[in-house]
């Protein structure tokens, strides 16, 4: 029993030691930011060229699959994100399908902070669209559209399948924004 009251008495005092001691006069110092160590592999485009009229290069890391009629999907299973490619033939109707990319852009004003245009010309491969970045929670961080005006359409748009915190998926919507550029920039019509 006096083992017991003595370790009792023992930890009563060690407690109002460390409590007396504790509240002395102590240099507040902030908390450091930290940052997430994220290793995204580098790029390794190849070329996708298949029986549709229309070729690209895309990242190798990703996971091409051909949907039929010439629409794609590059998924990207770690980053829980997929580029979904539509293509569309124009048949006098150029204005319908430049009105319906623009709408479904801007469908997610309700959620972005801001949506920023960034005009894509390039006139050797006859390729002329507008990409769009997209900030803030919307459920698409990019899209972007491709055309030559007279035969060919093509649109991209990214999802994430996971909640839109655009804190959180800044860095991987980061990378697979660069490769839906580089397939826009690199489209050639066959």
């Amino acid at each position: 029993m006096n083992k017991i009251k003595l370790t009792t008495a023992l930890a009563i005092i060690i407690a109002f030691c460390s409590l007396f001691t504790a509240c002395g006069e102590q240099e507040v110092l902030p908390k450091p930011k930290a940052f997430l160590r994220l290793d995204y592999p580098v790029e390794d485009y190849v070329v996708y060229e298949g029986n549709c009229p229309f070729s690209f290069a895309f990242n190798s890391q990703s996971i091409i699959t051909n949907k039929g009629n010439c629409n794609f999907t590059l998924a990207y299973p770690k980053m829980k994100a997929t580029i979904h490619l539509t293509y569309k033939p124009v048949a006098n109707n150029i204005e319908a399908l430049l009105t319906d990319a623009q709408r479904l852009t801007y469908e997610h004003v309700i959620k972005a902070n801001a949506i920023q245009e960034q005009p894509f010309a390039n006139a050797l491969n006859n390729a002329y669209g507008m990409f769009y970045q997209v900030g803030g929670d919307a459920a698409t961080n990019a899209q972007f559209y491709v055309t030559d005006s007279t035969r060919h359409f093509i649109t991209g748009s990214l999802y994430f399948y996971a909640r839109p915190n655009y804190d959180s998926l800044m860095p991987a919507a980061s990378y697979v924004k660069e490769d839906m550029r580089n397939i826009m920039e690199t489209i050639k019509w066959k």
